[in-house]
């Protein structure tokens, strides 16, 4: 590749990118479909109105029917492996749904068989003890699986006995009193606490009297409750999921008239595909918006113009949480990964939120520079003792959703440098020592939990193909490329550099050791490459003298698009759990590795290199 060619890639990658937005000039990017989303969404669809909602329902078969896998079950995306929980709740759905017109029982078979050869008996009550086991102490997710199985006939309605009854009335608990009781349900499950929870209590065999009269009472607060922290848009987190487990639960425990049913079914309708299919949350706009204003770089006026940059910071502006958030209590001054009214703020977008306004411009606005100074101090707020960021929430580091992550950490890092490097000489405020000190404390966090190999794990992300399904090629690759970027900020104090430099060396070390073969990267040593690691891993190293990694990335990265495309791969864990791609991500990770191998002169630096050689 030479620069001629280099500036042409540039070009179209970066013009595809913008032909993404909406009409509103942001991002909303394209969420891949998935079995279990659409198995949960027709069976609340179902419970709700069979009849009404029959094109959506036989639609979502007809999709199942056309992606389930070579064994008989089915993964979270079309290109997952197939997994006990979907497959499990597939079957639910289709077992339930199923008509004299379309019975679908060669499906149910198969689904049936590969379901057995994971030790889940469907007609037995065994498969309860299987699911719980298979899920350990994590109830939020098994109980729900299994309360919608029995719901659906599956083994039958008696089941119920033998499922853990959720404690429901302690949502009406103040929030504090979670971490108090080191209860592993946070206000973050509380929708599906509270319906889950209340139509076990309606079908399962009370023995204790006393708890019998607790519960009875705290049902019609409890649905307050529920009420309260519904969203606007109907679906709690946005997500398709949770919405659906909390409409079939309050349908069958006789609740169908309460709003959030309505609301729910309205949700679920609303965000069906054409082709019969549904997404797990309606979309990650906040998120792919700020990837993508990050990634044009030092090409960012060349591809925005000035209206362009006004709109987007307007749309950032006009998203940030500006109040106390009533589904989790969460203060203001935070982003959340979308902008409808169910989704909560959190520390990767609010970093990324903080950093695409930066990049926009707009830093000398006073309105922006209000907003920056807000993120910055809610995430000083979030921030863990240990020095780590957690996602959502302060906590005791035992969930995804209030445990540290080197990833997110590295993230903030580059957020608060840069909130440093444009505000700090300018103007005194108290909240600059803060910010010193709160990035202090997260490089600490960075130092500690970078592993031997120099690599990062990361908590949203893995890799379905590796053992363990981590990703510490993505982990490191992100943490890398946001120390780099923190180097070249203008009154970075020796000290704190010599500690970045020392964790970068480490790390590009580390990366370099995991590439393939064929030039790419994959999440794991051996691992097959994508898109999105590759360009992340050449992104991390080009600043470096890896000139080799780096040059036989970029030819793997050409082939690769030139080929297939730019081709999503499920890296993404929702809520660290569900598998995802988004069709975004690979164009925004190229985008972004292409203008910093511009940046950093790599086809001067490897001309030079061959030169010498010679």
């Amino acid at each position: 590749m030479n620069q001629k060619q280099l500036d042409t890639f540039i070009r179209e990658t970066g013009d595809l990118l913008l032909r993404s937005r909406n009409s509103e000039g942001f991002w909303e990017g394209s969420l891949s479909s998935g079995a279990l989303g659409v198995a949960v969404a027709i069976t609340a669809l179902h419970f709700y109105d069979a009849t009404g909602n029959q094109k959506q329902i036989k639609g979502g078969l007809h999709w199942l029917e056309a992606n389930v896998n070579g064994d008989g079950g089915f993964g979270d995306t079309p290109e997952s492996m197939s997994n006990v929980s979907t497959s499990l709740l597939c079957y639910a759905a289709i077992y339930k749904c199923r008509t004299n017109e379309y019975a679908n029982e060669e499906l149910l078979k198969k689904l049936s068989a590969y379901l057995k050869a994971q030790d889940i008996d469907l007609h037995s009550k065994r498969m309860i003890r299987s699911v719980l086991n298979y899920y350990h102490t994590d109830r939020t997710f098994s109980v729900p699986i299994l309360v919608t199985c029995a719901l659906c006939g599956i083994p039958d309605r008696n089941a119920f006995d033998f499922v853990p009854q959720l404690p429901f009335e302690l949502a009406l608990l103040p929030r504090a009193f979670y971490r108090l009781l080191n209860l592993s349900v946070v206000s973050y499950a509380i929708p599906v606490l509270i319906a889950v929870g209340i139509v076990t209590f309606r079908f399962k065999s009370q023995k204790n009297p006393l708890m019998q009269v607790i519960r009875q009472a705290s049902i019609k607060k409890s649905l307050r409750l529920l009420e309260k922290i519904r969203p606007e848009s109907g679906g709690f987190l946005e997500a398709i999921p949770l919405t659906a487990f909390v409409c079939i639960c309050l349908i069958e425990a006789g609740c169908r008239q309460l709003p959030a049913v309505a609301n729910g079914i309205s949700f679920l309708k609303k965000t069906w595909r054409k082709d019969g299919s549904w997404p797990i949350d309606i979309d990650l706009s906040t998120w792919v918006t700020s990837l993508s204003v990050k990634s044009f770089r030092s090409e960012l006026n060349t591809f925005l113009d000035p209206k362009s940059q006004d709109q987007l910071t307007e749309h950032f502006l006009s998203i940030q949480n500006k109040a106390v958030h009533p589904f989790n209590g969460s203060p203001p001054g935070g982003w959340g990964w979308t902008h409808f009214s169910g989704s909560v703020p959190d520390c990767d977008d609010t970093p990324g939120a903080v950093l695409a306004m930066l990049a926009l411009n707009k830093f000398r606005s006073q309105k922006v520079c209000n907003a920056v100074l807000n993120g910055c101090k809610w995430m000083m707020q979030l921030q863990n003792k240990d020095g780590g960021f957690p996602t959502f929430c302060r906590g005791w580091g035992k969930l995804p959703f209030d445990r540290s992550c080197a990833d997110l950490t590295g993230h903030a890092v580059l957020a608060f440098i840069k909130t440093l490097e444009f505000y700090s000489s300018g103007q005194s405020h108290d909240i600059f020592p803060k910010i010193s000190r709160s990035l202090s404390r997260a490089l600490d966090f960075l130092e500690k939990n970078q592993r031997e190999d120099g690599s990062w794990l990361p908590l949203w992300f893995g890799n379905q193909h590796a053992a363990d399904h981590t990703n510490p090629v993505y982990g490191t690759a992100r943490v890398l490329s946001y120390l780099n970027d923190a180097l070249e900020c203008k009154g970075l104090d020796n000290i704190l550099r010599s500690r970045i430099k020392k964790m970068c060396r480490n790390a590009a070390v580390f990366l370099v050791s995991v590439q393939n073969p064929d030039g790419s990267w994959g999440g794991n040593p051996g691992v097959n490459g994508s898109i999105e690691e590759t360009a992340l891993a050449v992104t991390a190293l080009c600043p470096d003298d890896y000139l080799n990694q780096v040059q036989n990335g970029l030819l793997w990265l050409e082939k690769k698009i030139q080929s297939e495309g730019f081709v999503a791969s499920p890296i993404g864990l929702y809520f660290a759990t569900l598998w995802y791609s988004e069709k975004l991500y690979p164009v925004t990770a190229m985008m972004e590795c292409l203008v910093r191998l511009k940046e950093t002169g790599f086809l001067i630096r490897v001309s030079d290199s061959i030169f010498n050689n010679v």
